[in-house]
């Protein structure tokens, strides 16, 4: 895979938090980076372009189905991923994940698969990937900051995927969860921006 296409805003300072921001399927960079306009100033932006050239847009895996990654993709996916992140953002860097949809499930996949190396992770209005070789055991997520969003009548993602999400990470997971839904389809609700601007900012 080439070196990731990435749009920046926010922060210069290298040492500020860096909040990366995961675009659904089909869509790309230049559309979530407006996102950064609604969330802290003092945080530093980088919205990556998914790798995988699909419908006009990007996707981060192959899919068995909408919310069920193929293992092998994800996994090519997240390795690409964390190749680019470490060169960016060293371990002592705050890093946030803030996935949509597609992106994330992708976030989703990398909290899952090394969860110490996220300060939080942001999965709004999608599903983790489960059974897609990443662990979702109890405890997994002990203590790591968690922020899911979900729409009361998205019709995008299964029902299933959203409750089952809804459910780990707020029960077994261990997860530090922060969790809202709001009477909305498959877009973010304004009060859902405010909430997670306000969570990318309490003291941890």
């Amino acid at each position: 895979m080439d070196t990731p296409t990435v749009a920046f805003a926010g922060s210069t300072d290298p040492e500020a938090p860096l909040v990366v921001l995961l675009h659904g399927r089909g869509s790309h960079e230049r559309e979530i980076i407006t996102l950064s306009e609604h969330l802290p100033r003092s945080s530093a932006y980088a919205s990556v372009r998914a790798p995988i050239a699909e419908g006009g847009g990007y996707a981060w895996f192959a899919n068995r189905g909408i919310g069920r990654p193929v293992a092998s993709s994800l996994r090519t996916g997240m390795d690409w991923f964390r190749t680019w992140l470490d060169t960016v953002a060293p371990p002592t860097r705050d890093v946030f994940l803030v996935g949509f949809s597609g992106g994330a499930a992708f976030a989703g996949g990398l909290l899952l698969d090394d969860p110490g190396r996220y300060t939080g992770v942001a999965v709004l209005y999608g599903t983790l990937p489960f059974d897609a070789g990443v662990p979702t055991t109890a405890g997994h997520l002990e203590g790591t900051p968690v922020f899911v969003a979900q729409g009361d009548f998205d019709t995008v993602i299964p029902r299933e995927l959203l409750d089952r999400t809804w459910e780990y990470v707020t029960g077994a997971s261990g997860a530090d969860a922060t969790a809202r839904r709001d009477p909305v389809g498959h877009g973010i609700a304004p009060q859902a921006l405010k909430a997670l601007a306000a969570w990318l900012q309490a003291d941890r």
